[in-house]
């Protein structure tokens, strides 16, 4: 009767630490992280309009496997793990809506496996709170189902940093000395090889920075499985980065070179206030001028080191400061670059901050919600579901202002497209000027520019392809057309002036019918 209870109460204890671990039976532990990726991919459709457009980044990633259009110059810093992802669509259709939904849920199916990744690291309740924290941001709900790589880094830096913290945990079964590695073992490090690899195939310098913490344990503890797990899947993730840079930028330092410049000459900038600039809703805050946003929308921004802070000393106490000042750390060096080292915002950059940050804060916040004793805990309580709402509220009303203002911008380029079409400025076509790579992909046409970040031509070079093939270049009104286009005619296009040639159609002493045309001056 005795070895009966002991064995009925060894089960119970069994059962209780499955519960709290996520170790039980897959569906059970399944359902609250596959339940936020869900709502994730949900609200991605219903709040992210999905014929919203493509922006100006999505074009050039977009156009190097596409359908629609030639491939647009790609500069420097970028790589080609966005376009690769995107290619089952953009290969055969040019859909937007399309692309859209395929991307809203691709990323629900990402958040959810990155946090499967920390199963028996946290209770997954505390998972599926991390998931929705990251996942109500109006930055990860506007750029997950875009086609730009700042999502995708951080989801591999969640799976990575889970992963690495896995492997060499112990087992229920521990396996008597000198045995191989567990199968449990393997599989975390083929997680954290892919978790990597999928940082660097996106964005091979973030990468790096991300991994640096990961990277400095393992070699501290002389970890040889973690390490070669991180460094075989950083290689495998950055190779094609490299290898281009042999190829097509004269070498691996002379493209870090040209990145550099590209971004502004990397350097000493405190970039800080630009980032809170950023979060009011601003895609690109270069240069990043002019009022803060309200402190409703900020606020979160100042909570996040608070506690973050507050979970390491819980993490402390409890004797278990791995799995929370890991995910800090990497968080911290991840973030570092785009806090400190250029002279501009973008409020993606930081999203695989964001990402590592929410296991954490989502750790501790119910340790705040239950840590005051009498009346004081329902007060507590209370203020929390408060400032969660308005902070949910404030996100929202940022991601409506923002995808509003974008899909404005994104049809002004539609309709200039629609104007080079009415003019005759068809396939095979050059658009030259202000805004030309964005308006050249919603055309069909190749783009072309003789400075800034994306020059890929000269004036001749143009010039010589304009007697060839139709060509319009985008001018502001009021500014000077360039040199080949100023015998051109010119059409009222969104605020500019678009200068346009069809060879051999004589266009420059008559306009299509009904749409008349205005000589150069």
């Amino acid at each position: 009767m005795t070895g009966s209870t002991d064995a009925a109460l060894a089960g119970t204890r069994a059962e209780r630490s499955r519960h709290l671990t996520g170790r039980g039976p897959v569906p059970r532990a399944a359902v609250p992280l596959a339940a936020v990726a869900a709502a994730f991919t949900l609200a991605q459709l219903l709040l992210v309009r999905p014929g919203m457009g493509l922006g100006w980044d999505e074009t050039v990633y977009v156009s190097q496997i596409s359908a629609h259009a030639p491939a647009a110059y790609f500069s420097a810093p970028r790589a080609r793990g966005i376009s690769l992802l995107v290619a089952p669509v953009t290969a055969w259709s040019s859909s937007t809506v399309l692309l859209r939904c395929y991307l809203a849920v691709l990323s629900g199916l990402a958040l959810y496996l990155a946090l499967r990744a920390w199963r028996g690291l946290f209770p997954v309740r505390v998972l599926a709170l991390a998931g929705a924290l990251f996942a109500s941001l109006w930055i990860t709900l506007f750029y997950g189902p875009q086609a730009m790589p700042n999502y995708w880094v951080a989801i591999g830096a969640l799976t990575a940093t889970g992963f690495f913290l896995r492997v060499g945990e112990p087992s229920a079964k521990t396996p008597p000395a000198g045995a191989p590695s567990t199968g449990r073992d393997r599989a975390a490090l083929w997680g954290l090889a892919a978790g990597t690899a999928l940082m660097g195939w996106m964005r091979p310098v973030d990468a790096v920075w991300t991994v640096l913490p990961l990277l400095a344990v393992a070699l501290v503890r002389r970890s040889r499985k973690r390490s070669a797990a991180l460094l075989g899947g950083l290689a495998a993730g950055v190779a094609e980065w490299v290898i281009e840079a042999y190829v097509g930028y004269g070498g691996l330092f002379r493209r870090l070179h040209e990145g550099s410049a590209i971004q502004g000459g990397l350097g000493w900038h405190v970039a800080v206030t630009d980032q809170l600039r950023s979060l009011g809703g601003r895609s690109l805050c270069r240069p990043c001028t002019g009022a803060l946003p309200s402190p409703l929308v900020t606020a979160w921004w100042f909570a996040l080191p608070l506690l973050a802070l507050l979970a390491l000393v819980l993490a402390v106490r409890a004797r278990r400061p791995a799995a929370t000042a890991l995910p800090l750390a990497c968080a911290a060096s991840a973030a570092f670059p785009y806090l400190f080292l250029i002279g501009y915002a973008a409020p993606r950059f930081l999203l695989p901050a964001y990402a590592l940050l929410a296991v954490p804060v989502a750790a501790a916040l119910p340790r705040l919600a239950t840590a005051p004793r009498g009346p004081w805990r329902p007060v507590v309580r209370t203020l929390l579901c408060l400032a969660l709402a308005l902070h949910l509220g404030a996100q929202l009303s940022v991601l409506t202002h923002t995808v509003r203002g974008t899909t404005a911008a994104h049809r002004a380029w539609s309709r200039t497209a629609a104007t080079l079409h009415r003019v005759g400025v068809r396939a095979p076509c050059l658009v030259t000027g202000d805004e030309a790579l964005p308006v050249a992909f919603y055309a069909g046409c190749a783009s072309a520019a003789t400075s800034g970040p994306n020059a890929n031509a000269t004036t001749d070079a143009i010039a010589r392809t304009a007697r060839r093939v139709p060509a319009a270049a985008l001018v502001p009104e009021g500014a000077r057309p360039p040199v080949y286009a100023r015998d051109w005619a010119w059409v009222p296009a969104e605020g500019r002036r678009l200068y346009y040639t069809l060879p051999g159609s004589g266009v420059r002493r008559r306009g299509p019918a009904g749409f008349p045309v205005r000589p150069a001056r």
